[in-house]
């Protein structure tokens, strides 16, 4: 299969320094927050590729820039071939810009509560002057929906129901890539099961290619081709979801497995994840991880491990063997 999006050495760093005089008469140097550093991935047409990973490793500053709505510090984003930050035709970043939409994670924030749901829908096709006559009423369709909730608004619906308006709203001006940001963290577990079915469905009836972020492993067991697991803001694992869940080979990975909820977890006794993520102003030296972790040596606090192949996926450790 042909890579749909190739993302290379993709770094953001945010400025959250004080004001220049606050700084001058306290005398403190900027702060640099590192929110994504130094990530390498592909995702492959036609799959689902699934970030996971705790809280502020970095998930969804990652969406934002493969759909453009923050720019990389440094690294490189090529969807279809075209690279978005360094192609000069302004036409050829347009159409790849034209085939991303994306699912936000709160569906009726994301949603303009003073426009009717037909208006919602057809926004993305009649800002590039298209034909939007029925696509509505078509579209809430497709999504479980009536072609009558078209006339209404926003605040008239459920959660779950919001959320099938903006993936209808997603799949109006026919994209080849949807970035969902935690499109279901929102909602209740079983209208959670019903969206995911639907988003599943819809993937093989368009051809669609997910970039899928979450916190949930259960979810992305479920949905995702592969899994990259995050951690301030580094991919420490990649795997498929049978080999990441069978044969786990980070120790970050292992203890997210470890902590998450099991059906026969009724009784067990399992240790809680160890100590907090590390201020990404200041973080620890050589690997990022080894504050928390119980096989760290004296090589992990000086060298930052990187990513390399092992058996069947790549992992960033110095111990995984």
């Amino acid at each position: 299969m042909n890579a749909l999006i190739s993302i290379s050495h993709l770094t953001r760093i945010f400025d959250v320094s004080k004001p220049w005089l606050n700084r001058v008469i306290e005398r403190r140097p900027k702060a640099l927050l590192t929110a994504v550093s130094d990530i390498s991935f592909e995702v492959e047409e036609k799959t689902t590729y699934a970030l996971v990973g705790e809280s502020g490793s970095g998930k969804s500053t990652i969406g934002k820039m493969v759909v453009g709505l923050l720019k990389p510090t440094r690294g490189d984003v090529t969807i279809g071939g075209v690279d978005l930050l360094r192609e000069t035709d302004r036409a050829k970043v347009e159409t790849a810009r034209s085939d991303i939409q994306m699912i936000f994670q709160d569906p009726y924030a994301s949603l303009n509560p003073r426009w009717r749901v037909r208006s919602i829908i057809n926004e993305p096709v009649a800002a590039r002057g298209g034909d939007t006559k029925g696509l509505a009423e078509k579209l809430l369709e497709q999504v479980g929906l009536s072609s009558e909730d078209a006339s209404k608004f926003p605040h008239e619906f459920s959660g779950g129901q919001r959320q099938r308006i903006c993936i209808a709203r997603a799949l109006a001006s026919e994209p080849k890539l949807i970035v969902c940001d935690e499109p279901t963290s929102a909602l209740d577990v079983s209208v959670q099961a019903q969206v995911l079915n639907l988003m599943s469905d819809l993937k093989d009836e368009f051809g669609l290619t997910y970039l899928f972020i979450s916190h949930d492993l259960t979810v992305v067991q479920h949905m995702a081709d592969k899994i990259g697991v995050l951690y301030l803001g580094r991919l420490v694992e990649e795997a498929t979801p049978k080999d990441l869940f069978d044969d786990p080979k980070h120790p970050y990975t292992q203890m997210l497995l470890a902590a998450a909820p099991k059906m026969d977890g009724f009784g067990r006794e399992v240790d809680p994840p160890q100590g907090e993520i590390p201020d990404p102003i200041n973080p620890p030296s050589g690997c990022a991880f080894h504050p928390r972790c119980p096989l760290a040596v004296d090589r992990c606090k000086q060298e930052h491990p990187e990513m390399r192949h092992l058996r069947n996926a790549r992992v960033a450790c110095h111990l995984a063997e």
